[in-house]
């Protein structure tokens, strides 16, 4: 490998680039799109959750215990007499949970009442009746209701104190953002060259395919930690979502993730030789994964045994987990240091295959 021809062809590369619209759309426009729609659309938290009360009872307790709920802003309350008709709204999907306070409650220490969640949805269940007891308790003790009970319990949540959902699905996103940037680049570019027959006048010329491929995957690599800044930006500026971790790390990692994310999108490149296919399946090989099976929404500790093996081949559950850690956490050597050599094993692997399928290509 020859530094100097190396160097006229990455020039001749980057040039390339700029002058390729579909590049910057991908780079630059597409990391936006989706960061702004997981930003607003993908949310687990649950707010004004609409829930029918039904108040039988005319004590003190009970109207206190109504206006705890009202004031909540996890919930958004509707008012009843008749239990039927709240559980038709249940039916219909107009209220997601019903309270009913007994006609006793506050009488002779009696404190019944009933709470009913529409469990279709497991996770708003789960959230519904975990505000509502929340809510309950609270009340309890401002009534002093529980005031016999020596110990009280403060829960203070470590990293994320507002609980936002959004404050781990962000660094999250940008994750499978660069995933689908990474390996849809590189995918197109090769093909680009088999379908135009330009690899063929390539191959004609004294540079070496090893020369060919790096020169195929530098500048992409700067454009990816472009976009990486990008979504930054948007994240930390427009989200405020809290950055405790170093900035020179943060692209230290992004720059670990590229490499098999890029070498991914070459190998599918050098493999499909049609760009239609290896966008399909970039998609697939690339994106899908990164989306279902790196920590980003589901929780791998809840998947099956064999599964959470299956999603070590993937590098994006790396980058998911260092994103997390240094937005949220701050910096953890440690973690950093096993997540970049298990990125940096995949990338020299994926590599090797760009590097013989394409010379298996050339014979």
């Amino acid at each position: 490998m020859r530094l100097r021809r190396l160097n006229a062809f990455l020039y001749k590369e980057t040039l390339q680039v700029f002058h390729d619209p579909s590049a910057i759309l991908i780079a630059i426009v597409l990391p936006l799109i989706l960061l702004f729609l997981m930003g607003y659309a993908v949310s687990l938290d649950a707010n004004k959750l609409p829930l029918g009360i039904i108040n039988k009872s005319a004590s003190s307790e009970s109207h206190a215990l109504i206006n705890k709920f009202s004031a909540s802003p996890f919930f958004q309350t509707t008012y009843g007499y008749s239990e039927e008709k709240l559980l038709k709204k249940i039916e219909t999907n107009h209220l997601k949970g019903l309270l009913v306070i007994d006609e006793n409650f506050g009488i002779d220490n009696e404190f019944k009442l009933q709470l009913l969640v529409d469990a279709t949805d497991p996770n708003s269940a789960g959230l519904a009746q975990k505000y509502a007891s929340s809510i309950i308790n609270t009340w309890a003790v401002d009534e002093g209701i529980i005031k016999k009970i020596p110990i009280e319990i403060r829960p203070r949540y470590w990293f994320n104190p507002e609980t936002s959902s959004r404050y781990f699905l962000l660094p999250g996103s940008i994750a499978v953002i660069m995933t689908l940037i990474g390996t849809l680049l590189t995918a197109l570019v090769i093909a680009r060259e088999w379908e135009r027959g330009t690899m063929e006048a390539l191959m004609a010329t004294p540079i070496t395919m090893t020369e060919v491929i790096l020169g195929k995957l530098i500048p992409y690599f700067f454009l990816g930690l472009g976009s990486l800044l990008l979504c930054f930006i948007v994240a930390y500026f427009w989200y405020e979502i809290p950055f405790e971790g170093n900035l020179f790390l943060l692209f230290l990692l992004g720059a670990f993730y590229l490499f098999p994310s890029l070498s991914i999108g070459l190998l599918i490149s050098t493999l499909s030789k049609n760009q239609f296919v290896a966008a399909q399946a970039s998609l697939i090989i690339g994106f899908m994964p990164a989306f279902l099976l790196s920590g980003f929404l589901f929780e791998i500790a809840n998947m099956p045994e064999w599964l959470q093996i299956f999603t070590y081949l993937f590098p994006a559950r790396y980058f998911v987990e260092s994103l997390q850690t240094i937005f949220l956490v701050g910096n953890i050597p440690s973690l950093f240091i096993k997540d970049m050599f298990s990125m940096s094993v995949m990338g020299l692997f994926f590599f090797t295959l760009v590097v013989r399928n394409t010379k298996k290509a050339l014979e």
